[in-house]
């Protein structure tokens, strides 16, 4: 059930940033999202506080 549920959040949202909401290392969710197919290949960090 966790790992069918990972791979859901990753389809829905950066990898580093599900992995930071997680504790999870973000090469763990890179290789999720290679695995499932997603298309979160490009995200760039910021502060998107504002």
């Amino acid at each position: 059930m966790r790992t069918s549920a990972l791979r859901q959040l990753v389809l829905q949202a950066p990898a580093p940033v599900i992995a930071q909401a997680l504790g999870f290392h973000d090469k763990t969710t890179t290789q999720v999202v290679a695995e499932v197919g997603g298309t979160w290949n490009r995200y760039a960090p910021s502060d998107h506080s504002q």
